[in-house]
């Protein structure tokens, strides 16, 4: 249970020196306690949390999911009737979620949205790329021409989310529910629902940094297991595509610059 609580609650202020584990396939071998490869290089920060707790992730999963017996979200899909009688592993709601002042590897502080941890399960648009590449997505971006303030283009934005698709893509068939929505501090966060487990992701869209009159940030992320099997990156890339339809600067997940994410979930998008 300790080794759990750990787990759970990573910060990405880890610092360290010198740290070095082998990369590429080797690297995923070595993770699940084989042998090959000999490539190295420093570690970014999700290499350096897997390599003091990867081993404790796969006996703290069953600690994580505790079932719940609530019902899934009232738009899931019709074929979730057939799971009905499953308890729902929801998991617990991430402490600290919203923009706040956050510290990055080394100590320093910045203001943004919670870093995701070392899983491949999260994307945040406020991790650093240099820190994190694996995690990190550019933020959106509003057409300033067609959308004149903050209250409008969060409006356009929740308008986007509200229409959100539960089942697109073989995912979120447990519906999903717009929790907090305020267009004047620019601020958006929603949860979506797996089909047969009732496994809940959170996905938020904020206002960080004034100065950036037309920039909205993006996490999205599981709140159990490991892997996503591909969910989040899904999801956040149906969001960026209806957003570009509508004038916005929005790129998502891309294949080219997640691989890594790709190879460890074992799908394409």
């Amino acid at each position: 249970l300790i080794t759990t609580i750990a787990l759970a609650s990573i910060s990405s202020s880890v610092a360290f020196t010198g740290v070095h584990l082998t990369t590429g396939s080797s690297r995923v071998a070595a993770l699940n306690g084989k042998t090959g490869g000999d490539d190295d290089a420093m570690l970014t920060r999700r290499e350096t949390l897997e390599s003091w707790f990867v081993g404790a992730a796969a006996v703290s999963v069953g600690f994580l999911a505790s079932p719940e017996e609530a019902k899934a979200f009232p738009n899931k899909i019709s074929e979730s009737e057939k799971y009905k009688d499953r308890p729902r592993q929801h998991g617990s709601k991430p402490s600290k979620i919203g923009v706040a002042m956050r510290k990055d590897m080394y100590g320093g502080e910045y203001l943004g949205l919670k870093p995701c941890g070392a899983a491949p399960n999260c994307f945040c648009s406020t991790d650093d790329i240099e820190d994190s590449p694996d995690t990190n997505i550019p933020p959106f971006k509003w057409p300033t021409k067609e959308l004149s303030s903050r209250e409008d283009a969060f409006q356009q934005l929740y308008e986007v989310v509200k229409a959100y698709e539960p089942g697109q893509s073989d995912i979120d068939g447990g519906g999903f529910d717009i929790v907090t929505f305020d267009p004047k501090a620019g601020y958006i966060y929603a949860q979506f629902e797996s089909l047969k487990n009732g496994y809940v992701d959170d996905l938020e869209f904020a206002i960080v940094d004034e100065k950036d009159n037309n920039v909205v940030q993006v996490r999205s992320s599981s709140r159990i297991g490991w892997s996503d099997y591909g969910v989040n990156a899904k999801r956040i890339n149906y969001l960026a595509n209806a957003l570009r339809a509508k004038g916005w600067d929005a790129t998502g997940v891309e294949l080219k610059t997640h691989q890594r994410y790709a190879e460890d979930n074992g799908v394409t998008f």
